[in-house]
């Protein structure tokens, strides 16, 4: 392809593709077997003869996913020019997919990985299946928020310092709640030692274009980068992207993609990755400034309420809150009396208002492109509305978001071993052989060969009881845990 034509952020080529090949009037003789929605009327009906023309399946035109050659390289290439990487993969197994292909292409069994506790489930699930040995560098505490932050610098350099032997940093950018560490420090820290350096950028991808943003993984020199273009990108659930820089083998990424990624990756997904890239590379700027705009807006109309608190950028403190997310509207609730799971509850059974979360102590509202200052103003209304009718004396609450974990055995070993089922109290003290967390936002309170602690069970019991959506044990009432059928010292 000509280097222009890669460079040009106004094709989309995926689309393209599609747009051509639905006025060809192809006759299918190949999957999948609704062939073009004829074969599923209720389903052509639901979605929309448009969309079901264009679930299709790879072929020459269009390219194959697995090993790309023209129009879906092609969009690789735009990917990797407008988030500023040495090369993108479009991926369509959503960012979970994206972070497991980091761990799995950096590390093998026995392998270190320096990274915090609060990661998403995904990192430790890869932990599961490649066998890497997880180095928490555990964040600090917000005690009056009850929400982990980022990384200090001085924890990765002494984590740096005891385990010279690890290949890998892998840094949230940002948190759930929008904190950042710093990014280019542990960066630099990480090459200085021969490491990689990981970046879950989940809730990130407005940081590549809009303006006064955190540093982006690629801008801040990062490794590798996963991007779920779902969340703040536009683009349809699902559908994500990985980055990557100058130093990884994209060949080896490739494979290492193809070991659990779909062999029929779906053209509804590749072609909303296309599109919204392509979005996001001529408009980006202009919209997420209207975000922040937006996110600033509700944080000052929330706390003029009182009792709630929308915090912000005056968190910031130069090192474990490096810098914050101003699209990012999170807030403490638990001074009205209420956890956020139950405010969550509220907004959505007496308000008809869809939040992303509430856990124990904190409710967030997702923005981004596609919302607007009338939706914002229904939901400070109803917040407020909310403290008038609910709000009761907050003593008694629980408030910590984050316990410090006691690593006992590897997440590999401990999913895989011989195993046990005790009620939940008798699991004290025990190790456990599976996860369990609040989804979302699907950071696991227990992980695969931790032991279990009496706070850990209060927590759960406390969460279960409040109505967070708990998932993650084989027992889906977590009234049982599954424990290492021996008892490690």
């Amino acid at each position: 392809m000509e280097k222009e034509e890669v460079l040009n952020q106004e094709r989309a080529p995926i689309y393209e593709a599609l747009e051509k090949f639905r006025h060809m009037r192809v006759v299918p003789f190949d999957v999948p077997g609704h062939k073009h929605g004829r074969g599923n009327p209720e389903l052509t009906d639901f979605l929309g003869q448009q969309c079901v023309e264009v679930d299709v399946n790879s072929m020459k035109p269009l390219d194959n996913l697995c090993h790309p050659i023209s129009v879906i390289r092609e969009a690789e290439c735009l990917a990797a020019d407008a988030f500023g990487a040495a090369e993108a993969f479009l991926m369509v197994g959503g960012t979970t997919s994206s972070v497991q292909t980091m761990v799995l292409s950096t590390c093998k069994r026995g392998d270190k990985i320096i990274l915090p506790r609060n990661v998403h489930r995904s990192v430790i699930n890869a932990l599961v299946l490649c066998g890497a040995i997880p180095v928490y560098v555990n964040p600090e505490v917000d005690h009056q928020l009850g929400i982990s932050l980022g990384m200090q610098r001085e924890q990765v350099a002494r984590a740096i310092q005891k385990n010279p032997d690890a290949v890998a940093i892998l840094v949230n950018n940002p948190t759930y709640y929008g904190i950042c560490s710093d990014l280019r420090a542990i960066v630099r820290m990480a090459h200085e030692a021969g490491m990689y350096c990981l970046a879950d950028e989940a809730h990130g991808t407005h940081f590549y274009f809009g303006q006064g943003m955190p540093v982006s993984a690629m801008a801040a020199g990062a490794d590798m980068a996963a991007v779920s273009m779902h969340k703040s990108g536009g683009s349809l659930t699902q559908s994500s992207l990985l980055l990557c820089g100058e130093n990884m083998n994209a060949g080896y990424v490739r494979q290492i993609i193809n070991l659990t990624q779909t062999t029929s990756g779906s053209y509804l997904l590749m072609s909303s990755l296309d599109i919204s890239r392509r979005n996001l590379a001529l408009r980006g700027k202009e919209v997420f400034a209207k975000v922040v705009d937006m996110a600033e807006y509700a944080r000052e109309e929330i706390n003029e309420i009182g009792g709630y608190y929308a915090f912000g950028k005056e968190l910031i403190n130069g090192n474990s809150v490096y810098d914050f997310d101003p699209t990012k509207l999170s807030v403490h609730t638990r001074e009205i009396g209420l956890a956020g799971i139950e405010v969550y509850d509220l907004l959505r059974d007496d308000y008809d208002i869809q939040i992303e979360f509430g856990d124990i102590g904190n409710i967030l509202a997702y923005l981004s492109i596609g919302d607007r200052y009338q939706e914002l103003e229904r939901l400070v209304s109803a917040l407020a509305e909310i403290r008038r009718r609910f709000q009761k004396d907050p003593s008694g609450l629980l408030n910590q978001e984050y316990i410090d974990p006691e690593v006992v055995v590897s997440p590999q070993e401990a999913f895989y071993a011989k195993k046990k089922s005790l009620p939940l109290r008798e699991s004290e003290g025990r190790v456990c052989s599976e996860f369990v967390m609040c989804y979302p936002p699907g950071i696991p309170i227990l992980a695969p060969g931790e032991r279990i602690s009496r706070a850990i069970l209060d927590y759960i019991e406390y969460a279960k009881k409040k109505g967070c959506s708990m998932t993650g044990p084989e027992d889906p009432d977590i009234l049982h845990l599954n424990v290492l059928d021996w008892e490690v010292e």
